[in-house]
């Protein structure tokens, strides 16, 4: 009776240890598992915002559980398309002007859950130092499409170079929309990326910031460059059914935080226009 009692004793040891390695060893998997990293997939355009998104915005929200990878595309359609589709989380190249046009032509459902710092387009000239050194009949190749064209022909307005008719949205200006061309400049219409090459075909180029980075040339270089109106501002988007989803809460966060407006104050962004929301 009582070796037989020595051994349910020490039966009961072992299964206490038993029970209490697997214990433990399961706690830890499921701790493992619900601090996992998830990956995520921006869509960027050649330009700034693939590195922003990478180099600032990505160590940012690994602190939140997710890790970001790019993917470039090199038009301003298929982004918001694969971003519809489902074949990336988010996009980063475009503002919201751009957005609500696309979105409504193709009958996308996306929405903007923040604004990032923005190279805004500029006018560059490999022949002339000035605005004011454009000769009548000089060439200008603008973006062809709409929504970059009207920020162009606003850009132009702005600087006395063209007017506009009264009454128009100037959001979506077109070329039927200049009311007077005191220079009789030549608008050549282009592909957005193909207008840093064009520079040395025409007078100037209206080019928006993304392929203006991307071809290496600097703000400071620009014969004017544009203020920015909040709507032409860079904006993050994400599918509307998913922006109050736990990665969309978490770029939110992201965004509006100290730690991104001191890091973009020590990054290569810093002298972008920032989000009026800084203010």
């Amino acid at each position: 009776m009582r070796r037989n009692t020595k051994w349910l004793i020490g039966l009961g040891v072992v299964v206490v240890l038993f029970v209490g390695i697997f214990g433990i060893s399961k706690f830890a998997s499921g701790g493992s598992a619900s601090n996992k990293v998830k990956t995520v997939t921006i869509g960027v355009a050649p330009g700034p915002y693939g590195e922003m998104a990478t180099d600032v915005i990505g160590p940012l929200l690994k602190d939140k559980g997710f890790q970001v990878k790019t993917k470039e595309f090199n038009d301003y359609v298929q982004p918001n398309k694969a971003l519809n589709s489902g074949e990336i989380d988010a996009n980063l190249f475009q503002h919201t002007v751009y957005l609500k046009t696309f979105s409504k032509a193709n009958h996308l459902k996306l929405s903007a859950i923040g604004k990032t710092p923005t190279l805004g387009m500029g006018i560059y000239s490999k022949k002339v130092k000035s605005i004011n050194d454009l000769k009548a009949g000089s060439t200008v190749s603008i973006a062809n499409d709409p929504s970059n064209l009207a920020r162009s022909l606003q850009l132009l307005a702005a600087n006395h170079l063209i007017t506009l008719k009264k009454g128009i949205n100037v959001a979506t200006a077109s070329l039927s929309d200049v009311a007077s061309n005191p220079k009789h400049l030549k608008f050549k219409t282009l592909d957005a990326a193909q207008l840093p090459q064009s520079q040395s075909n025409v007078t100037a180029a209206l080019i928006p910031g993304n392929f203006s980075w991307n071809a290496k040339l600097k703000p400071s270089s620009a014969l004017v460059l544009e203020n920015l109106k909040p709507e032409y501002q860079e904006v993050f988007v994400v599918q509307t059914s998913k922006k109050n989803s736990k990665f969309a809460k978490a770029v939110k966060s992201v965004l509006s935080s100290s730690k991104f407006k001191k890091a973009i104050a020590n990054s290569k962004f810093k002298d972008f226009q920032k989000p009026s929301t800084w203010n």
